[in-house]
């Protein structure tokens, strides 16, 4: 099944995926459960059964009719992976861990497929970064790792697009991570039913048509299990966190001459059985810009 969250005609709801059309589930859910995607996780024994009968109904609207959102629009948390791919730990020069390299994102950096990344003001090297991102469904501390995919609700793409120079201002990752409008997620959450298997998956992110990250989720030095058992160790994971798995190797800003984003490119994350999250890039527009 995949679930989408949206805006249409001004008023935001969530939808399943019947075809290429999208079916409003508000006369499914009710309108509280029908705004907000984490209130659909945090009761599934209500809410998925009555979202898969809509798989088969007749679609309510095309999808190019609605705005997508992030699937999820206000997780309480975002935990990113990096240095996941082995590939791209060595492309960045950084020694080998352990333990996963984690660090946080803040929900309002998020965007929806087709909406427009930001390259800030303050930096032009801003780089693209395809992931698996991983969907919490239910609550879970200190779980074993053979339980881990039990917290599942189901899987999406992610662009963790950072900005280079502000990342490595110091070891923490922080400050590059965080730029308004740079972390899209999308374009619909597939439920964990779907696939069999997260590591089985190969991923592909494309800048203007052309590949420039290929890997496949095989390749993850901690793997979806180990991720979820590791982190629920410390924190307590809710329905509706996200977490991002980290990016293969292919980087912009380790090619040779770099490669950064800016205005009119379009980046695509493309990955097996989940979908294709597409973005385009705009500059950050001023205040004093924006008034004129």
């Amino acid at each position: 099944m995949r679930i989408v969250s949206f805006v249409r005609d001004g008023h935001p709801g969530i939808g399943v995926l019947s075809g290429d059309r999208i079916v409003d589930a508000r006369s499914a859910l009710g309108d509280g459960y029908s705004r907000d995607l984490r209130l659909v996780l945090a009761d599934p024994e209500r809410t998925l059964e009555s979202l898969r009968k809509l798989e088969d109904a007749a679609g309510d609207f095309e999808i190019d009719e609605v705005t997508l959102l992030p699937v999820v629009q206000r997780p309480e948390k975002i935990l990113c992976v990096g240095l996941n791919y082995d590939a791209h730990r060595v492309e960045t020069g950084r020694e080998a861990s352990n333990h996963p390299v984690l660090f946080t994102r803040f929900a309002s950096t998020l965007i929806g497929h087709g909406r427009p990344i930001l390259r800030p003001l303050a930096s032009a090297k801003l780089d693209y970064e395809g992931e698996l991102a991983v969907i919490i469904g239910q609550r879970g501390r200190r779980v074993p790792v053979e339980r881990a995919l039990d917290l599942v609700a189901g899987y999406t793409c992610f662009n963790d697009a950072s900005i280079r120079d502000w990342q490595r201002h110091t070891h923490q990752f922080t400050p590059g991570k965080n730029f308004p409008s740079t972390g899209a997620l999308g374009p619909w959450l597939v439920t964990r039913d779907a696939i069999a298997d997260p590591q089985a998956l190969g991923l592909r992110t494309r800048l203007n048509g052309e590949e420039v990250q290929s890997g496949h989720t095989s390749q993850m030095i901690f793997p979806v299990r180990y991720l979820i058992h590791y982190i629920t160790q410390f924190c307590e994971l809710v329905p509706g966190d996200v977490i991002a798995t980290g990016t293969p190797s292919g980087v912009g800003y380790r090619r040779s001459p770099p490669v950064y984003l800016g205005p009119g490119d379009v980046v695509e994350v493309d990955i097996e059985g989940v979908g294709c999250l597409r973005n385009p890039v705009v500059d950050e527009v001023s205040a004093e810009e924006a008034s004129r």
